[in-house]
């Protein structure tokens, strides 16, 4: 009889610090190419929503592979990089995880999701496109210690580059407990950590506690020189929950889009997303948008991000649409 499938048990393995780093490329045609560096393609760029899919694909690897075991991510980056020798554009993910077991499939699966992103936004002008090319370039943790693919140790990969600075960002993180220094400030250093691979520049956040004054002052000395201002925290059912109150008072507007989409992302990853209030609004040229304060709430909220705010802040600049 043959064995059945089943999923290894690592319940007696010690969890530590992992991280994989894998890659792919999509091949094109000249022309196509040309129209991906020129910014001409029928959907548009396709870099951020090639990147948000990548994340998105690392965070449910588990979902779509039956016996990959689910993993609490403390880090996923994802990036692309044009070839014009391909010609087409090469994708990396590297994950990063404090577990039982290896995150090679996570990054796998982010190179996939994002090379398939990116074929759906080329099709219309290149039909006969090619992924190819999709390995593990590193992985390091556990009994094995470091394991370097060796034709990558021919070809080094290269580290993501800092995206081209295209605005700056501000984030506030909302919490009586951080603010008091009762715990230490998780979700805003995410948060900056995630703008910043965006292409915005931002500093250090600054810490306020759950009283809707002080998160309106903040908010507006903030957008008065940010094109973004994100915030974490104190979007949910409590008490001193009021940071939406906060961001719907000193708004010109709101985007109730954002929220909608926010939402809906983090559904994928726990039912309760349903039960934030995040929101969304525009103050003078500066998109104002509130996050929840958990790390996880973080990293969905990026991932939406990365394919909107661009645009939201050309427009709230006075560009034009597309």
């Amino acid at each position: 009889m043959k064995a059945e499938a089943r999923m290894v048990d690592v319940g007696a393995k010690p969890a530590t610090a992992r991280r994989a780093l894998a890659r792919g490329s999509l091949r094109m045609s000249g022309p196509a190419f040309a129209r991906l560096k020129a910014g001409t393609l029928p959907k548009g760029d396709p870099f951020p929503l090639a990147q948000a899919a990548g994340l998105a694909a690392a965070k449910r690897a588990s979902e779509a592979i039956p016996l990959c075991h689910p993993l609490p991510l403390d880090q996923v980056r994802v990036w692309l990089e044009a070839d014009a020798a391909l010609p087409g554009a090469h994708a990396l993910c590297e994950a990063r995880a404090t577990a039982k077991t290896g995150v090679e499939m996570e990054a796998l699966s982010g190179v996939s999701g994002a090379l398939l992103s990116l074929w759906d936004c080329v099709k219309a002008v290149d039909p006969a496109l090619e992924i190819s090319g999709i390995h593990l370039v590193i992985k390091e943790g556990g009994k094995s210690g470091v394991w370097t693919n060796p034709a990558s140790r021919r070809a080094p990969v290269r580290r993501a580059k800092p995206a081209r600075p295209w605005g700056r960002a501000a984030v506030v993180t909302v919490s009586d407990r951080c603010s008091r220094g009762k715990a230490a400030d998780l979700s805003g250093p995410a948060a900056a950590a995630g703008l910043r691979a965006m292409g915005l520049r931002t500093g250090k956040p600054v810490v306020v506690p759950d009283a809707r004054e002080e998160i309106e002052m903040a908010i507006r000395r903030r957008a008065a020189s940010a094109d973004v201002v994100l915030l974490t925290g104190g979007t949910g059912l409590g008490p001193r929950d009021v940071t939406p109150e906060a961001v719907a008072a000193v708004c010109d507007r709101l985007v109730p889009g954002i929220g909608e989409a926010l939402r809906a992302a983090g559904a994928g990853s726990t039912p309760l997303a349903v039960l934030s209030r995040s929101v969304a609004g525009q103050l003078g040229r500066s998109v104002v948008v509130a996050l929840p304060g958990s790390r996880g709430g973080v990293a969905d909220g990026l991932a939406v991000l990365a394919a909107l705010l661009p645009h939201a802040v050309h427009v709230a600049r006075g560009g034009d649409h597309p």
